[in-house]
């Protein structure tokens, strides 16, 4: 699969012309050019360097793309920003969702098996991310991926210069393994694609063809949508059966610790030390780090491992990464106890 081209000095023109434009952003109208899309379109032709992806065909490409303010109105209000935890759980683990889940492990159980075998990542962290995702594919976006990618990058300078890239790789994906038409490729209202919805950086890096053919079909084939996503886990660090998350004590006389992120940076034993305790560690030394979560009981504190950071990698929210977690141990258990003693 293609990487991610290095085109940081006329990408940081484009950004200059985004910052210019400012708070005019939302009045932007449908087909009306950004000023930046020229240098944009001159730079990914060149480092694309192939025939029938010149600039003047990207630049044709690019004014289909419609401007949506409802994407600006999404991406300002994220639920992983503006819920508690107490709030968000309920929206990712339900009784149907789980129910789904089970049955989607079902019918796929033995595909979900190779994979797993292949890939080192258990089943239910794949049908957990799929169902957090997309509800199993049920719900894999609303817009054209185009028309996301476009507004955000030129329409949203918080983050214009990462969905710039976005864009740019995904003109750069097509080929025989990307065949799509580019404005009619639909997806999430950050251009994420497929039932695990991958931006196309992450098509490019990490998505996987699992079948009979070179295509990477993320939208109807499912082998190529379990072997993707169970790729990323494995191509960002996934410790096959590690621990990820484990509820922690709290002894009257804990040492307040606020961690900058979910990286790993203690171990079990200072944190026991500390005050917060787990139980069935067998290695003091395991690199870990605490989480609060706003809980509909109270303050929740959780003791994690190096696999749920690479949970984040998929969204860097903890509150995602502790629903994937939840979901997966609820669906582990429904398999478990249907196979019986």
């Amino acid at each position: 699969m293609p990487t991610f081209p290095r085109c940081a000095s006329s990408f940081a023109l484009v950004l200059a012309l985004v910052a210019s434009r400012g708070a005019g952003a939302a009045s932007a109208t449908p087909g009306e050019a950004h000023p930046g899309q020229r240098a944009f379109a001159i730079e990914v032709a060149r480092q694309a360097a192939r025939p029938g992806l010149d600039a003047a065909a990207i630049e044709a490409v690019l004014a289909q793309a419609r401007y949506q303010q409802s994407i600006i109105d999404a991406i300002s209000r994220p639920a992983e920003k503006t819920k508690p935890w107490r709030d968000y759980r309920p929206i990712f683990l339900t009784p149907q969702r789980a129910e789904q889940g089970l049955a989607f492990w079902r019918e796929n159980a033995a595909l979900l098996d190779r994979v797993s075998a292949e890939f080192g990542v258990p089943p239910e962290i794949i049908v957990a991310i799929i169902g957090v995702e997309t509800s199993y594919g049920r719900i894999t976006g609303r817009y054209r991926v185009l028309d996301a990618l476009v507004t955000l990058a030129f329409y949203y300078p918080p983050r214009a210069e990462f969905f710039r890239k976005e864009l740019a790789q995904l003109f750069l994906l097509q080929g025989e393994t990307f065949p799509y038409e580019l404005d009619e490729v639909m997806g999430s209202y950050a251009g994420a694609m497929g039932w695990g919805q991958f931006m196309p950086s992450s098509i490019a890096n990490y998505a996987r063809s699992y079948d009979d053919d070179p295509r990477i079909d993320l939208w109807a084939s499912r082998p190529d949508v379990i072997a993707s996503v169970a790729n990323y886990f494995a191509e960002h660090g996934w410790e096959s059966g590690a621990p990820v998350a484990r509820r922690a004590r709290v002894a009257p006389n804990a040492r307040q610790v606020s961690p900058a992120d979910l990286e790993p940076v203690y171990s079990v034993a200072q944190l026991d030390t500390w005050g917060y305790s787990i139980d069935g560690e067998d290695d003091p030394e395991r690199s870990a780090t605490l989480l609060r979560l706003e809980g509909a009981q109270g303050d929740e504190y959780w003791v994690t491992h190096r696999n749920f950071w690479v949970i984040s990698r998929y969204n860097r929210s903890p509150l995602y990464s502790m629903a994937v977690w939840q979901l997966s141990q609820e669906l582990a258990a429904g398999m478990r106890e249907a196979a019986g003693p």
